[in-house]
């Protein structure tokens, strides 16, 4: 018996026309997807999860300028980096650069901008009032005093210098001229077990690309705002 069409009811029309209007929809919304999470991958560093250098420039100006005064610019390095590289090995080294990635990145919370500069060096603006610095300094210095234990088993002690600059302290909301006095704060208080917080004097520290002079890498430290 030979088969008959039956025309789609009103509402069969329109199932019809959603349905194929929403392959193409589909499409572009995967495609969006896989997008941004280049995008995003791109902006952050594969190993730590923090954000790359111009990532983190440009969104510490605008915490800047959002918070004015209530900013902290804090830098901070890996204490005898070296040494843990020539004991456990670059694997081991790259696990403990992770775990301060990981550590940093739950310190500062989701309104900061943490970011690796390059190393075993990192820095992160976040709002933070006067009345809280000390305490919150002191906190993430514990946290990355914690020892990092390796997928073989072993641990590795682990500690980081920290330097701290502050808009209503130094005067100025300049990025650059923050970091400035932060790494020179943080230079002069290498292995106290403290955050060292910077004042004008600090801003006086001759400098090369917004680095101390004379400290290693200054050369690829660039334009850091």
């Amino acid at each position: 018996m030979a088969s008959t069409l039956r025309p789609l009811s009103p509402l069969g029309q329109r199932t019809l026309l959603l349905t194929t209007a929403a392959v193409p929809l589909t499409g572009w919304t995967v495609h969006a997807v896989v997008l941004h999470r280049r995008l995003a991958s791109c902006r952050r560093d594969p190993l730590t999860g923090l954000l790359r250098r111009d990532a983190y420039t440009a969104r510490a100006h605008r915490i800047l300028r959002r918070q004015g005064d209530d900013t902290a610019v804090v830098l901070i390095d890996a204490d005898h980096f070296k040494a843990v590289n020539d004991r456990f090995g670059h694997l081991g080294g790259d696990t403990v650069l992770a775990a301060f990635g990981a550590r940093i990145t739950a310190w500062a919370g989701p309104h900061a901008s943490a970011g690796r500069l390059g190393g075993d060096e990192f820095a992160v603006v976040l709002p933070l009032t006067a009345a809280r610095r000390h305490q919150r300094l002191e906190q993430l210095v514990r946290m990355l005093r914690t020892p990092v234990r390796l997928d073989d088993g072993r641990t590795v002690e682990v500690s980081a210098s920290v330097g701290v600059a502050t808009p209503d302290t130094m005067g100025t909301r300049d990025l650059s001229a923050l970091q400035r006095a932060a790494d020179a704060a943080m230079y002069e208080g290498k292995h106290t077990g403290r955050a060292r917080f910077a004042t004008l004097a600090h801003a006086a520290t001759p400098s090369v690309n917004g680095r101390r002079a004379g400290r290693p890498g200054t050369h690829q430290w660039g334009r850091a705002a």
